[in-house]
């Protein structure tokens, strides 16, 4: 295996020394579930959920939790975004939501964290907002499917070996 690049010679936890690589367009998608009782996913579409438009607040929570990854995720570079999109659709079974998050950079590294924090605090905010009436939702499958750009290139995980 190679050497995790966020620990030293010495084994210490360091943040990885980006400064002499190349800025190149970087895009990362990432997705995640949120599974529910479909009387939950019928109250959410239909705006019946007292706390609100619930989709709605998840896909600005999603947004701004890609532009604060580095606050969070102690050793993630903060990068600037050139784009980021939060998409949330049913579920076709009727039972929850699949979150969908695609962020881009210019930069000296990578956006997946960037997406799968997107992803991760949009079905925390679901979770949140319908709690009151099911708290037995789950989150789950959340998962990076695409990263393109800087060094190792491109990685879909549709082609990646399993």
């Amino acid at each position: 295996m190679t050497q995790l690049p966020h620990l030293s010679a010495s084994g210490e936890v360091h943040i990885v020394d980006v400064g002499g690589k190349d800025r190149t367009r970087r895009v990362a998608i990432a997705e995640g579930r949120i599974l529910m009782q479909p009387a939950t996913a019928r109250a959410v579409l239909d705006q019946q959920v007292s706390k609100g438009d619930v989709l709605a607040v998840a896909r600005i929570a999603g947004l701004m939790a890609a532009k604060r990854t580095a606050e969070i995720v102690p050793l993630c570079h903060p990068i600037s975004l050139t784009h980021a999109e939060v998409v949330i659709v049913p579920l076709s079974e009727d039972a929850g939501f699949l979150c969908r998050a695609e962020t881009v950079t210019v930069e000296r590294t990578g956006v997946e964290m960037e997406a799968l924090h997107a992803v991760q605090a949009a079905l925390l905010t679901i979770y949140d907002m319908c709690k009151s009436v099911d708290r037995g939702m789950e989150m789950n499958g959340i998962r990076l499917l695409h990263k393109s750009g800087g060094r190792s290139g491109t990685w879909d995980r549709n082609a990646a070996p399993e």
